[in-house]
């Protein structure tokens, strides 16, 4: 068992939030779905937890009602080698969604996520401060992060 597990309270959608997540990640899979009994507090035979794997992490979600909302406070953030790989999950985890600024998005059920390439990093952590700050002045003016314009404005005008 993982120290960490995060654990998200849906509303209402729980089971079908953790199979779409299921859907969108290679090596996930799905761990339990627990159903409330006669002692509630939700409906007899509805999804109370559902446990399922992300790319080998552990989550858990619960269908505790709409006492508290999900808020960009809390992202997950996504690692991708590749502009494919960001194009990909951008496009799986929005649908339906919302899309922000800076490698942010809002899934369906409000979940917040951070598509980012793992270049990204290391062009913001370069040792020249004037070609990390054309990196981030890039970026800032992107929703999904295009990884060719990153590296233009990387090597300057």
């Amino acid at each position: 068992m993982q120290k960490i597990t995060p654990f998200l309270w849906f509303d209402d959608r729980a089971e079908e939030a953790m199979n779409f997540y299921v859907s969108i990640f290679r090596n996930s899979r799905v761990l339990a779905v627990t159903r409330y009994g006669d002692a509630g507090p939700g409906p007899k035979g509805t999804v109370m937890t559902a446990n399922f794997l992300l790319d080998g992490q552990e989550f858990v979600a619960l269908n505790g009602g709409p006492t508290y909302q999900f808020t960009p406070a809390i992202s997950f953030v996504v690692n991708c080698e590749s502009q494919e790989e960001v194009d990909e999950f951008w496009e799986k985890l929005s649908a339906g969604g919302r899309e922000d600024q800076c490698a942010w998005l809002q899934d369906k059920f409000g979940v917040s996520w951070q598509i980012v390439p793992t270049v990204l990093v290391k062009l913001l952590n370069d040792p020249d401060p004037l070609k990390a700050q054309r990196v981030m002045a890039a970026m800032m003016k992107m929703k999904k992060i295009d990884i060719a314009a990153l590296q233009r404005a990387y090597g300057g005008p």
